[in-house]
């Protein structure tokens, strides 16, 4: 096994034990990992497109409709109208879907920092650098893709 390929491995396993512990971490507070990124991201961007979210979630628009739909029954999100748009509808967090999303944000912000601290702070720097070159290299092959 060639070192790119032990790379790729390690990568994809860091991945699944994160999500795993995240997933984990969502179910004490009633949430899936999709409902409480779609929290994250309204939350970071008030009145964010339904379109817009679902290119941050990498999912399409008919799955991002689905988590709001879920959302807002629960009643954290509410949709409304884009002011000059009529078939656009802007994604706002309630005052409970703001203290629920503020909660999940300060489990998971001490989480991962449990799960990180067995790293320095050089080699998370390292690691940061290297991964974003990475993430950048994802990126352009998924544009890439997209234009064949």
């Amino acid at each position: 096994m060639g070192d790119q390929e032990k790379l790729y491995n390690l990568l994809k396993e860091a991945f699944l034990l994160l999500d795993f512990g995240d997933r984990q971490l969502f179910t004490h507070y009633n949430l899936t990992a999709p409902r409480f990124y779609a929290l994250f991201h309204i939350n970071q961007e008030p009145g964010i497109l339904s379109s817009q979210l679902s290119s941050r979630m990498f999912c399409d628009k008919s799955n991002a409709t689905r988590i709001i739909k879920g959302l807002e029954a629960e009643g954290y999100v509410e949709r409304i109208p884009h002011e000059t748009d009529g078939r656009s509808l802007r994604l706002y967090l309630t005052e409970e879907g703001t203290a629920v999303c503020q909660q999940v944000i300060a489990a998971h912000q001490a989480y991962n920092q449990t799960r990180l601290d067995c790293i320095s702070e050089i080699e998370q720097g390292n690691l940061i650098q290297g991964l974003s070159l990475l993430n950048q290299r994802l990126q352009e092959s998924l544009t890439e893709a997209q234009l064949i």
